[in-house]
């Protein structure tokens, strides 16, 4: 069912997150990811992706200049042009931040975004008053399904 969905992601790397990915990938799509933070990703789980051909770009404690670069390798942006996101899955907003700001044909070629943080819906409301969000994005911070899966 998402066989065409291209999806660069920017979320926590634990294994929840992995088995995310690979489901993705199940479902057809391909797949392109990096780490929200910095802190948080599990280097075992990012090497298991990344031992599996899954295009993953993370490491804990990356440097502020290594954060912004596996951003920037998660949607391609130095990579072959035939491969470009058309969603985001987001958890912060930083990806689509990093599109929108950097590579603004392709944001606007994006068929939606996903964000799951307090942080990354203020940046996507922030956007929409501004007149910079020209693509549907969901707020899956504020579902009842969230809520469910984190207690």
């Amino acid at each position: 069912p998402l066989k065409g969905a291209r999806v660069s992601g920017c979320t926590h790397i634990t294994a929840q997150t992995a088995v995310l990915i690979e489901t993705l990938i199940r479902l057809g799509a391909e797949v392109r990811w990096a780490a929200c933070n910095i802190y948080s990703t599990q280097n075992e789980v990012a090497a298991a992706l990344a031992q599996e051909n899954i295009a993953i770009f993370a490491w804990t404690m990356e440097t502020d200049e290594e954060f912004w670069w596996c951003i920037s390798k998660a949607l391609n942006m130095n990579g072959s042009s035939d491969w470009h996101p058309n969603l985001i899955l987001d958890d912060g907003g930083d990806l689509t931040y990093y599109c929108q700001k950097q590579i603004t044909n392709v944001f606007n070629s994006l068929r939606g975004i996903v964000e799951e943080s307090v942080t990354g819906i203020h940046r996507l409301y922030q956007m929409s008053r501004n007149g910079f969000l020209t693509i549907p994005a969901m707020n899956v911070n504020d579902s009842v399904t969230k809520v469910k899966f984190e207690y």
